[in-house]
């Protein structure tokens, strides 16, 4: 029997890589969204602009399709910047410099990765959704050089910051992780794997 093919719609060859490595033991094969696909993350919620880029994927592709949208949310910033995180700012490192003079001394620095991930059939049609949080707080600096939210998010469960969880830490405590870990058995259950 042939693999049900499955398109992570992402171009974040990171997150593809990630979700790949969730989703590796299923008895599916996995392919990137194709090149040149743009999809406007025009949604208020990240089940909306997961869903635009998952329905979008599935119906020019033909195939089932996951995408998801996340964000970091910031207590003390009213769940800044979430949604907007990937647009927060030009770059990695004015992000970093912009969210730490927003906190200043704060030292409520209670903060959580969120990701939603939905799962389309091949027509587009919305069939699941799961949602992931892993919780943490920011330090005063970021742990290493050239990172992103994640090298300024500590996980107290793994005592290093979100950037330096390993892979096995990555399914089992971080969002996305916790999300495709959701949505994998609804997954199985739709192609009758279980």
């Amino acid at each position: 029997m042939n693999k049900p093919l499955l398109t992570i719609a992402s171009g974040n060859p990171k997150k593809v890589a990630e979700i790949e490595a969730m989703l590796g033991p299923l008895p599916i094969e996995l392919y990137p969204k194709p090149d040149g696909l743009e999809i406007e993350e025009t949604g208020s919620t990240y089940l909306e602009n997961a869903l635009l880029k998952a329905s979008s994927t599935a119906k020019l592709t033909n195939t089932w399709t996951i995408a998801d949208d996340s964000g970091l949310e910031v207590d003390a910033l009213d769940g800044a910047p979430g949604i907007y995180s990937a647009r927060f700012a030009d770059s990695n490192e004015a992000k970093i410099k912009k969210i730490l003079q927003k906190l200043e001394d704060n030292p409520y620095r209670s903060a959580r990765f969120c990701s939603v991930m939905v799962l389309c059939d091949p027509n587009g049609n919305h069939i699941h959704d799961a949602e992931g949080i892993c919780w943490g707080e920011l330090l005063k600096k970021p742990a290493y050089s050239e990172g992103e939210f994640e090298s300024i998010f500590w996980v107290r469960e793994a005592n290093c910051t979100y950037g330096e969880l390993t892979e096995q830490q990555l399914v089992k405590l971080g969002s996305r992780g916790k999300a495709a870990r959701a949505l994998a058995p609804k997954f199985l259950k739709e192609l009758g794997f279980n």
